[in-house]
């Protein structure tokens, strides 16, 4: 009797457990779908146990730039299909001194790279060599740039920002229902190399726990020897040892001499608001500004949010601002990017000029502009606000969804596939559709052209909204609307970002929907303008952070992921 009591209670105890983890995970799976507002800090970003690290190296005293680091590191232990310590990226600072600056820690074409190391004997471009296994990975900069910016701008040591990290790896997480569906999704590109296959080729399941041991060695050695610890010594070895056994060609002298880039920000202004935002290699910033000047000429508001002439003009100016980006863009250590020309409002006026209301015009026709006159989808984004005025908008990235798809044998980190982001053939577009042409062709130690948008805007001299996403080439126009829903639309952070969105990028000549963009209305006229409408599965994952005039911070984070914000 006693024994079948112990039975019963041992049944009830683990109906109980696996109820509150299904509860668990169904509450992470959707993210969370509403917005609250904090006093001292908050943090928005693509994972619940990145933005608890954030928040609690806010409580303990640390500044925005302490925690845009720890979220970071975190986010490359449980959110692998985009977090990452082998990919690159860009922060923008905005520090509570009033100075403004970014950090680019993009990734850098190998020593031994190429103009034509993706093509063959006839010029063509060979399918999936810049996308899958080692040779697509670009030189990663995240340890890099994380580690400078910590060092320079943080508060806290080293060794307790990473803790988190290692901590989570060591011990385990329990996974989520879409990013166990992810790693399966992509076993047979994982069974295809050695370090991948013995951590995702037997499948994982949601709501068991996954355990890193072996990332977690690589963050200790971070954690201890700093850049050193990545860049040098084992794990530099552990790399370079990877591209003799999967056709990499990343070097120890590419690793030991990789160094992350202080840039200025691209300034911009629109209807009283100040932007800054990310420059070359990022197309962000200066693409986002040289749309809202096209903007700021036509009355946005009283067209109304997903009307036909709303969608119109800003097709056509996403039309003709992508066919610029084509021609212009790329880092400009290597090329003359005509920065100051392309984010005038002067330039952004004449580009218009051809502009007709309830007309479709044809890419075919717009071709990039005389900016010379004168003479990505897999992406993650993190926004964090502390009490003192430190804001930081980072946005990191593999380029695809799990990179390369290749796992450090030994090291467990993910490598980026970002050499697909040069223009392997100019003229011909990337993964993303997107066209390049000689500004981003591939040159040994130069870095690939981006699309990433980390942005800090301000309304009367205060900080008004932190705001980035992941998307691609779609990055820039979910940046956008999101800003135009609030500001234009009167919309809630929460609604500005959870409300469907459209693209357009010059090429493919296609307005792209997402499902319920747009009335039926508003789809039939927009055709017989003479548009095509393509209907796509949702993109971009905004976290964002909106502040009052008073300070005080209101935290969303996209309901297309299963992100997480909070602060206190």
């Amino acid at each position: 009797m006693i024994s079948d009591i112990i039975v019963i209670g041992k049944l009830k105890e683990y109906i109980l457990k696996r109820f509150y983890l299904n509860v668990f995970l169904l509450i992470i799976s959707f993210g969370q779908s509403y917005s609250q507002t904090y006093e001292n800090g908050a943090v928005s970003s693509s994972h619940r146990l990145a933005t608890e690290a954030g928040v609690d190296i806010l409580k303990r005293g640390g500044n925005a730039i302490d925690a845009s680091v720890g979220v970071g590191f975190v986010l490359a232990v449980v959110y692998p299909q985009a977090g990452n310590i082998g990919g690159g990226g860009f922060m923008v600072m905005h520090l509570k001194d009033g100075n403004n600056t970014s950090i680019d820690y993009r990734e850098k074409a190998p020593l031994l790279a190429g103009r034509n190391m993706f093509l063959d004997a006839n010029g063509n471009i060979i399918d999936g060599l810049s996308t899958l296994g080692s040779l697509a990975a670009g030189v990663p900069g995240s340890v890099a740039g994380m580690l400078y910016a910590l060092e320079k701008y943080g508060t806290m040591d080293r060794a307790s920002i990473l803790k988190y990290a290692i901590d989570i790896a060591d011990t385990g997480f329990v996974l989520e229902e879409r990013l166990a569906a992810a790693i399966n999704s992509y076993r047979k590109d994982f069974d295809k190399f050695f370090g991948s296959k013995a951590i995702f080729g037997q499948g994982l399941n949601a709501g068991e726990l996954f355990i890193q041991k072996e990332l977690a060695e690589t963050l200790r050695r971070i954690a201890i020897e700093g850049r050193d610890g990545f860049y040098k010594g084992k794990t530099a070895q552990l790399i370079v040892d990877e591209m003799k056994i999967s056709n990499g060609i990343i070097s120890y002298e590419d690793l030991e001499t990789y160094e992350p880039k202080e840039r200025s920000v691209m300034k911009g202004s629109y209807k009283g608001y100040e932007i800054i935002s990310m420059g070359p290699p990022s197309s962000g910033g200066i693409s986002l500004i040289y749309l809202l000047n096209i903007l700021e000429n036509f009355d946005l508001s009283s067209m109304g949010y997903a009307s036909v002439e709303s969608v119109q003009l800003m097709t056509e100016a996403m039309r003709r601002v992508y066919a610029d980006r084509s021609e212009f863009m790329g880092d400009v250590d290597f090329v003359n990017v005509p920065w100051d020309i392309l984010t005038s409002k002067v330039y952004a006026e004449r580009r218009m000029q051809d502009f007709t209301p309830g007309m479709a015009s044809s890419s075919a026709v717009i071709s990039p502009g005389d900016a010379y006159y004168r003479e990505s989808d897999q992406t993650t984004h993190y926004s964090v606000a502390d009490r003192s005025g430190n804001l930081v908008s980072t946005t990191t990235t593999l380029n695809d969804v799990f990179g390369n798809k290749v796992i450090v044998t030994g090291a467990g980190f993910l490598l980026n596939n970002e050499m697909d982001d040069f223009s392997s053939k100019p003229g011909t577009a990337n993964m993303y559709g997107l066209v390049g042409n000689e500004a981003n062709a591939i040159e040994p130690g130069k870095r690939m052209l981006s699309s990433m948008t980390p942005t800090i805007i301000f309304k009367n001299n205060k900080p008004f909204l932190i705001v980035g996403s992941p998307g691609g080439g779609r990055i820039i126009t979910t940046v956008l609307q999101t800003f135009l829903n609030i500001t234009e639309h009167g919309k809630t952070l929460q609604e500005a970002i959870d409300l469907p969105r459209f693209h357009h990028q010059w090429l493919p000549d296609e307005i792209q929907f997402e499902k319920d963009f747009g009335s039926d209305l508003t789809r039939s006229d927009l055709k017989k303008m003479g548009y095509t409408i393509k209907d796509i599965s949702d993109f971009g994952r905004v976290d964002a952070i909106m502040l009052d005039e008073n300070g005080n911070m209101t935290a969303h984070t996209d309901m297309r992921g299963y992100g997480f914000s909070s602060g206190f």
